[in-house]
């Protein structure tokens, strides 16, 4: 097994506000980790329930409807949104979401720590945020979201441009988190156009353009974290080399890193194998979320012995954000990334 591994965090990490979540990041593992997220506290720590305020408060939408248990351990009552009777979805528009006022706020702690030498000097400040896709299929209407999809995304970009314009593209790293994308390619889920691989290759790449370089990218592909399980497991790693390969052979610009989940069950060679099959360009480093709290530093390590035959240089993390898990565990999780990544 290889000395040392960087270390990367998806995003949420369960901790009340953006100052702690650096400092913990900075004393746990340092610069063993290239990118700082700020911990997606508060109404973010529950991925795109965050957008649910916003529909709810938008004058052209309305609730429709409400489904509850859509995934195996999610026992959340969604709501669905349509348009109001007689607007037309080519109308609709969407204002801030959020995200970049986020960001601003966070960033201007993680500057200051930066500069009094807590976060080390060479740390990105990480963004991570949902697809445009994965909003509009969680909470609009089967029958509406490709006519909303459009003035989502054009918010979405909107919010990028903002965080781009704000903070210094040579601190910034984004990453796409990229779930119900995901579960469609394994019949999870079906998306809202017809072609379920190249329609997401398309939207993952005009996502990619909106991030303008030196701004770093990341792809964090994801198969759901409700109820803290998966939405569907993963047979293996084949989707995701598929994924990958396809997003960064036609992304419009270099893409630092892509994310690979690995179940807590499987340190088995058979996952990893299709691994073969990974075509990344130089640049763009492999992370695998084998980092599980269940089995410690050990279990940790087994999984990374097994990816060691299939891959070399990559990075570890969780499989999705942990910022929904247990406080007691905490400590404990940071304390594995810094252990296994030292091998």
């Amino acid at each position: 097994m290889s000395s040392t591994h960087n270390v990367h965090f998806v995003g949420s990490l369960g901790l009340p506000d953006a100052e702690t979540a650096f400092r913990t990041l900075a004393g746990s593992v340092g610069d063993r980790a290239k990118r700082y997220p700020d911990g997606e506290h508060g109404p973010r720590a529950h991925w795109i329930r965050y957008q649910i305020a916003l529909f709810d408060a938008h004058p052209d939408l309305e609730l429709g409807a409400r489904k509850k248990g859509m995934f195996g351990g999610d026992d959340f009552d969604r709501p669905y949104y349509s348009p109001r009777e007689g607007v037309d979805p080519a109308t609709v528009k969407f204002g801030a979401l959020g995200y970049a006022e986020e960001a601003k706020k966070s960033y201007a702690i993680f500057k200051r720590l930066k500069s009094e030498g807590v976060v080390p000097a060479g740390t990105r400040f990480q963004v991570s945020i949902p697809t445009p896709v994965a909003v509009v299929w969680g909470f609009i209407h089967p029958e509406d979201r490709a006519a909303l999809e459009p003035a989502y995304e054009a918010a979405m970009m909107a919010e990028i441009a903002d965080i781009t314009a704000s903070i210094p593209l040579e601190e910034l790293a984004i990453q796409w988190d990229v779930c119900q994308e995901t579960l469609a390619q394994d019949g999870a889920l079906e998306l809202y156009y017809p072609d379920q691989f190249d329609g997401t290759i398309e939207r993952i790449n005009r996502l990619a353009a909106a991030v303008p370089e030196p701004c770093e990218l990341g792809i964090h592909l994801c198969y759901g974290d409700p109820g803290h399980k998966h939405v569907q497991e993963p047979t293996d790693a084949g989707t995701c080399v598929r994924l990958a390969n396809g997003i960064t052979a036609n992304s419009p610009r270099a893409v630092q890193w892509v994310h690979f989940p690995v179940p807590r069950e499987r340190d088995d060679d058979a996952y990893f194998a299709p691994m073969a099959d990974l075509n990344l360009p130089p640049e763009t480093e492999l992370i695998l979320g084998l980092v599980h709290h269940t089995g410690g530093v050990t279990a940790t390590q087994n999984r990374m012995r097994t990816a060691d035959k299939h891959a070399t240089g990559y990075g570890i993390a969780t499989e999705c954000g942990f910022g929904r898990r247990s406080q007691e565990t905490l400590d404990e999780l940071f304390d594995i990334h810094a252990g296994a990544a030292d091998g």
